[in-house]
């Protein structure tokens, strides 16, 4: 059985990358049309030029034999064959049975198109995190709700480091030892995710140092997915707030999560942000 699943995860790497191959022309990439071509897409031997690999190498790869392949000739074909970062991930899985190592961590940014959702979601509080939990979009309501993000520091923007490490978090949420010990079940989810990262390292030791709760239930070692939960806060200004939580990936960006809070008719939440937003009130904390 094992032996099956293996051939078939080979051969699902060879089809990818066939597939892959098939749908880029020499020019592209930088080379020559030369002659009359049989099938579309480039050769093996430019691929296999490409990614500075010997062409019999390459073509074992496609034809599914059981080969070595490292990180370095995984990332070579990565350039030679142009994967998005979907792309990547589903190469490395298909390789090494993991995901790849994590490049750079560049700026993370949202598209127009992404920003015009938040604003959109109107009373609804809504947010987006990075991959180091770091909120970097938000709406109106969320400002006036939450907390303005765009008068904090980059560390003060981190849901994780804010939860834990903000007393008046334990004041305004209801049930905050519950939510926090969900939350660190998640955050451990995503740390695994991305191994030896060193500002999530970093991030953990100093939390161990700031957050008794933390250093208390991070060995647990619990791990918990995005759940649908209810959250009620006692806002300064507002009162009693009472939301459905909400959590997704974005499918082009795996890495960014949208966070929505949906206002409900309990305690006439929706009537009080829309207070809120019409005052332009804003709480930081």
């Amino acid at each position: 059985m094992l032996r099956e699943q293996e051939a078939q995860r080979l051969h699902e790497l060879g089809d990818f990358l066939r597939t892959r191959r098939a749908r880029l022309a020499p020019e592209d990439v930088g080379l020559p049309r030369g002659g009359r071509r049989r099938a579309p897409g480039l050769r093996r031997a430019e691929v296999a030029q490409l990614a500075g690999v010997s062409v019999d190498w390459y073509t074992w790869l496609e034809q599914g034999r059981s080969i070595t392949v490292s990180t370095q000739v995984l990332e070579s074909l990565v350039q030679a064959l142009r994967l998005t970062a979907s792309e990547r991930e589903h190469l490395f899985f298909l390789a090494h049975q993991q995901p790849p190592p994590e490049k750079d961590m560049e700026l993370e940014t949202v598209s127009p198109t992404l920003q015009r959702f938040l604003d959109n979601q109107g009373l609804s509080p809504a947010f987006v995190t990075g991959r180091r939990w770091d909120v970097v979009a938000w709406n109106e309501a969320a400002r006036v709700v939450l907390g303005d993000y765009g008068q904090m520091s980059t560390l003060e923007r981190n849901s994780i480091w804010r939860f834990f490490t903000f007393p008046e978090h334990r004041h305004v949420l209801v049930d905050w030892e519950g939510h926090a010990r969900q939350l660190l079940a998640q955050f451990r989810a995503t740390c695994g995710r991305y191994p030896g990262d060193p500002y999530l390292t970093e991030l953990i030791q100093d939390l161990m140092l700031r957050s008794p709760e933390f250093r208390a239930w991070w060995p647990d070692h619990e791990v918990l997915g995005a759940r649908e939960v209810h959250k009620e806060y006692n806002h300064p200004q507002a009162g009693s707030l009472v939301f459905e939580y909400l959590s997704f990936q974005v499918l082009d960006a795996p890495d960014l999560r949208v966070n929505v809070y949906t206002p409900l008719d309990e305690v006439d939440t929706p009537a009080k942000i829309a207070r809120l937003i019409a005052e332009g009130s804003s709480v930081s904390r």
